[in-house]
């Protein structure tokens, strides 16, 4: 993936500087949260297990990352991609997109969703519209979950900033507004449909970012694949419990992770990604 040279966001906090303090992102801690809940969580209300009275986040000190930090560079002009696709999606569409903040924290942070822990992965929080992000993670998705790769990074950004548009798009009000009605089953299945049409988001921005900057290499797509299969619910399962238990799956198998986001990039269209509409997930 040839990322350097490009436009970096002008929305990144960089809030490693300070903040509640560091904490530990280890593999157990992962795991646990891989298999619980998948480590890209779309409602942190429900998988932190955290709420916040007010809504509102806590102040901490936050600024724009040094400019000799590679790895902020990075994940600045995957955002920056993201906020030029779905602009120009957007705009097609006769609306106005709304790019969200991205923080890049160490240990845990306070959220307008509670308190935000490194060990839950990255996550978004629609309540103060920010993507999360400590990048240690991305050590521990190459080195310990067996997903390596420059665009398997990006895929993560995209990832979150998919659930940012569902939230603008009106979907994660609807689906949170039915928790609580319904069984946990039905629940689980909800939340299915949800992170697969992330995956599909994903792969939008995947499409759209190539055909305006062709900056793609051989196997960066594979390497996508490669992160969305390892982190399937039943891959999960069947490497960390032993058990796969369909019912209690929240993200969807890594067959169909892996499928929605080729559904994604090869369409580069929303109405493609109707994860809701269809039986067949």
């Amino acid at each position: 993936m040839k990322w350097e040279g490009n436009r970096e966001s002008d929305n990144i906090e960089d809030r490693r500087g300070g903040g509640m303090g560091r904490g530990t992102l280890g593999i157990g801690a992962i795991i646990v949260a891989l298999v619980g809940w998948g480590v890209f969580g779309v409602d942190p209300l429900t998988t932190l297990g955290l709420l916040s009275g007010d809504g509102q986040s806590a102040q901490t000190q936050s600024s724009a990352p040094p400019a000799d930090d590679k790895g902020a560079a990075f994940v600045s002009t995957v955002l920056a991609s993201t906020e030029d696709a779905w602009g120009g999606i957007f705009q097609q569409a006769g609306a106005r997109y709304e790019p969200p903040k991205l923080v890049l924290y160490r240990g845990m942070t306070p959220t307008a969703c509670g308190t935000g822990q490194a060990a839950m992965g990255p996550f978004y929080c629609p309540a103060d519209r920010k993507v999360y992000l400590d990048m240690d993670f991305f050590d521990t998705m190459e080195r310990q979950l067996g997903a390596p790769g420059i665009f398997a990074r990006a895929y993560v950004v995209a990832h979150e900033v998919g659930h940012h548009v569902q939230n603008l798009e009106g979907t994660s009000g609807k689906v949170d507004a039915m928790r609580g009605r319904i069984s946990e089953k039905q629940q689980n299945a909800l939340s299915v449909r949800v992170e697969l049409q992330a995956d599909c988001y994903a792969g939008i921005w995947a499409n759209h970012s190539q055909q305006a900057k062709h900056w793609l290499d051989q196997g960066d797509i594979e390497s996508a694949l490669n992160a969305a299969s390892q982190i399937g619910d039943d891959t999960l399962q069947r490497e960390h419990g032993g058990t796969v238990r369909p019912d209690s799956f929240t993200h969807g198998t890594s067959e169909q992770r892996t499928r929605w986001f080729t559904q994604g990039y090869k369409t580069g269209s929303v109405r493609a990604c109707d994860t809701f509409g269809t039986e067949n997930l």
